[in-house]
């Protein structure tokens, strides 16, 4: 099968690896991908981002900035139909982006099916964090771009919903794909133990995070915990990532007075993380987007961490409390602390739920490579429905024109 695969993302973050790892998992399978993307995303580190993208940003009215990202659906629909001309994709695939309107026009100009994968709806999210110049002209992009997409692929339950009840969507056109794992770039992590033993920690209870940091990941909680009396003295804090929340966070580290037991390694190579959330001993999640499938749950999954995550919708279409994962309730403060004080007690409970943390992955089928194949069948789905719906068309042609 040949692969049109869009995006407009030129940060190195998690969003890279989705679709690095995407496309990778499809030519792996043998079928043909042609990226068509900005030239910036090709280099840089991970955890870069684009400077010049970032400079406009900060110094447009919303407005203004909004029109131009509205205008370069433009400039990458050429690109598009410039790209189809000798490849004859059978199918789209386009990662979604707000004001991003290039592959529905391809669409329509190339009559080949479009899967849209959607992460996120980025009118409510920009329009809360940042607020938006255009409101109005963001929503109609946003539902245009869902509704004319042949079949949208939420990556939760929840976004689902979201979809479905903003843009009327009925049920078959619209197919949930949540992230995963590359288990061959997890396959060569050293046991936990030994992972401990190289950070020279053989005798201390991990509680790792990974990512990029903000303030509204609720790292704060952890260091407030382990300042309190209910953290045994060996408990520390290993952040593997970065973030503008990590000088605050240091602060309140040592005002609270543990700053020796919290760690941050810095942005870290893809291929370094494995070895560095091996350590775990309790992998954080202190809070999350209500509609997000993150990342780093996977990771932890893959890794067999036992793991702390808010008890929220999107969390329990993948893990279960008690089963693969210790959930504790958002919206009561101290729950949070209470799980945490639970796990670090009882190494018989860490030790079960690390276990079925790492079944999970095979009985949920939560890899790129599922994915991938997922994504290949409703691809084959929809190509089958247009050569019946052309070979339809055909006949009907045929008939009106017979002679009588």
């Amino acid at each position: 099968m040949k692969i049109l695969y869009h995006h407009r993302t030129a940060s190195k973050d998690g969003q890279a690896v989705h679709i690095e790892e995407m496309i990778e998992a499809l030519r792996a399978q043998g079928h043909e991908v042609r990226v068509v993307a900005p030239q910036v995303a090709a280099g840089g580190a991970m955890g870069a981002k684009v400077g010049w993208a970032h400079w406009l940003k900060a110094r447009l009215p919303k407005a203004l900035y909004e029109l131009l990202e509205l205008a370069y659906s433009a400039v990458a629909y050429r690109r598009l139909v410039a790209a189809a001309r000798g490849f004859g994709p059978d199918i789209i695939y386009e990662r979604y982006n707000l004001f991003l309107l290039a592959g529905v026009l391809a669409r329509r100009r190339l009559k080949v099916p479009l899967l849209l994968e959607v992460n996120a709806p980025l009118a409510d999210e920009r329009g809360s964090a940042d607020g938006l110049g255009l409101p109005a002209l963001a929503r109609w992009a946003e539902r245009t771009a869902w509704r004319q997409a042949d079949i949208v692929l939420p990556v939760t339950r929840v976004l689902a919903e979201i979809i479905a009840s903003q843009a009327a969507l009925a049920a078959d056109r619209i197919e949930v794909i949540p992230n995963g794992i590359n288990p061959t770039h997890f396959a060569g992590a050293p046991p936990p133990q030994a992972a401990k033993e190289a950070l020279g920690w053989r005798d201390q209870l991990v509680l790792g995070f990974t990512g990029f940091v903000r303030e509204w990941h609720g790292v704060d909680r952890v260091i407030r915990w382990l300042a309190g009396p209910e953290a045994p003295p060996n408990a520390r804090l290993y952040v593997v990532g970065d973030g503008p929340a990590r000088a605050p966070l240091e602060k309140l580290a040592g005002e609270l007075g543990v700053r020796e037991r919290v760690s941050f390694t810095g942005f870290v190579a893809r291929a370094e993380v494995p070895a560095r959330v091996a350590a775990f001993d309790i992998a954080l999640q202190p809070a999350v987007t209500p509609y997000a499938s993150p990342l780093k749950l996977f990771e932890y999954l893959a890794l067999g961490k036992a793991i702390v995550a808010p008890r929220s919708a999107n969390i329990m279409e993948v893990l279960r409390d008690g089963d693969n994962a210790l959930l504790f309730d958002e919206h009561d403060e101290g729950r949070f602390a209470e799980a945490l004080t639970r796990l670090a007690r009882d190494p018989a409970l860490r030790g079960r739920l690390a276990e079925r943390a790492r079944m999970t992955i095979t009985e949920q089928g939560l890899t790129w490579q599922r994915n991938a194949q997922r994504v290949a069948k409703l691809a084959h789905r929809l190509g089958a429905e247009r050569e019946l719906a052309r070979r339809a068309g055909s006949a009907l042609r045929a008939g009106r024109t017979k002679p009588r």
